[in-house]
């Protein structure tokens, strides 16, 4: 069942709240208003699909459009209110020009807010400018991480090059071991930063014992959401203090631009949003218009992909050439039972290890038909990829073989393709091997 709970309560800062003398820096008693948005609609009481749709979405009552025009603008207007909200700090509640805000920004923002249960979100040009605008956002300077040691490639070079660059230091741990995660926590530690579920052996972390541990230790619980969507879990109501998506994937769904969000409590996100304008990863109007298009479709493209990768999944499971099969809803997998209970989708994205190593697996993937060779994830047209040459390829031997990665290991992003067409397409390219 779909879960409904946990939308946004209250209006966001509208121009009527400021005409009547909102004081941002100055007055203590304010209270931070969730958004900003265009609209002022509450979608708790309905169903994913419709949100998907309808929230953010504004209705041009000029034109009579029923969707958000593209505001393809650098700049905007400035007057009287537009600098009141430099000079008392509200600049992100006005349009000044577009690396601050834009219309198919904020349209975009809010549906993203809805989706996740969350109170304020931001987008941005990719997913490690998501990444790392938030985390840096989160650190001081000589400041610890606790993180899993299955990270996606992009994040662990952050972490690992960039990081240390300023006086800033990660520990390493396996996401499924709480102990040493807690051991693993120092005075100066600041964030747990984890994936919700790690890439590519798909195992599934314990968001709310997460929560718990950083709760407790009192820093912050980030979350690499990109393999599951708010369709799936909303991982902010698990009590992540924010979730990130690389949303080139599974939010967009269509293999048709780079862009990034986080989403979470309004006071935390505005202090993500001077890092976006300092590293000036903002997300172009149109890359906006395609990314809301794109989410109108999440829940029934989330359903589709399920579908097709646990048919895939069931069958890869008994066939003859492959050792083993990683899917959160079978029951082989190690986190089975965590994942029917918290999880309402599967996904699409499956690994599996073939017999005869790489080279077998490089063998099959010149045999397939319906996927497509190629790096990222989430789309409606199902791809693969061999983690030791794409994803992984900035980690030693030693270090995938460690996480379990082992040679002729294949992940595979189902579409949303019939899973039957699939299936005949593997029956015969496995037979290569």
């Amino acid at each position: 069942m779909i879960k409904k709970e946990g939308h946004i309560k209250g209006d966001s800062l509208g121009v009527s709240a400021l005409s009547e003398g909102v004081r941002w820096s100055s007055d203590l008693t304010r209270s931070r208003n969730p958004g900003p948005s265009l609209t002022h609609k509450d979608w708790s009481d309905k169903g994913f699909s419709t949100a998907a749709v309808h929230a953010g979405t504004m209705d041009d009552e000029i034109s009579g459009a029923v969707g958000t025009p593209i505001y393809q603008t650098s700049t905007f207007l400035l007057g009287d209110e537009q600098y009141r909200s430099v000079e008392e700090g509200y600049a992100r509640d006005r349009f000044i020009y577009t690396r601050y805000g834009n219309p198919n920004q904020w349209a975009l923002q809010t549906k993203l807010a809805a989706l996740e249960g969350a109170e304020s979100a931001l987008v941005f040009s990719s997913g490690m400018a998501a990444i790392t605008a938030t985390v840096m956002a989160m650190l001081d300077k000589g400041a610890h991480i606790v993180a899993s040691n299955e990270l996606y490639g992009g994040t662990y070079n952050l972490f690992n090059q960039e990081l240390p660059t300023l006086n800033m230091s990660v520990s390493y741990v396996d996401p499924r071991d709480y102990e040493a995660i807690e051991a693993a926590i120092r005075p100066n530690t600041q964030i747990l930063y984890f994936e919700a579920l790690t890439n590519p052996l798909l195992k599934l972390v314990d968001i709310r014992r997460l929560a718990e541990i950083a709760k407790r230790n009192e820093v912050r619980l980030i979350i690499d959401g990109t393999f599951l969507t708010p369709i799936s879990c909303r991982i902010v109501e698990m009590g992540a203090d924010l979730v990130i998506h690389s949303a080139s994937k599974y939010l967009n769904g269509h293999s048709d631009l780079i862009a990034g969000a986080v989403m979470g409590s309004r006071k935390l996100v505005d202090m993500i949003w001077p890092r976006l304008l300092a590293y000036g990863g903002s997300l172009d109007p149109h890359a906006c218009f395609l990314f809301e298009r794109g989410l109108k479709t999440l829940a029934i493209r989330m359903a589709a992909h399920e579908r097709s990768a646990l048919a895939l999944a069931q069958y890869l499971e008994q066939h003859p050439s492959v050792n083993r099969v990683f899917y959160p809803l079978l029951e082989s997998h190690p986190d089975n039972k965590l994942a029917r209970a918290v999880l309402n989708n599967g996904g699409g994205m499956i690994a599996f290890e073939v017999k005869g190593g790489d080279e077998a697996a490089l063998t099959l993937l010149k045999h397939l038909k319906l996927p497509k060779q190629a790096t990222s994830l989430g789309g409606v047209e199902s791809l693969v990829s061999l983690p030791f040459n794409t994803s992984h390829a900035g980690y030693t031997s030693k270090q995938r073989q460690d996480m379990g990665i082992n040679p002729g290991c294949i992940r595979l992003s189902v579409g949303i393709e019939d899973a039957t067409d699939l299936i005949v397409d593997f029956e015969q390219a496995l037979k290569s091997i």
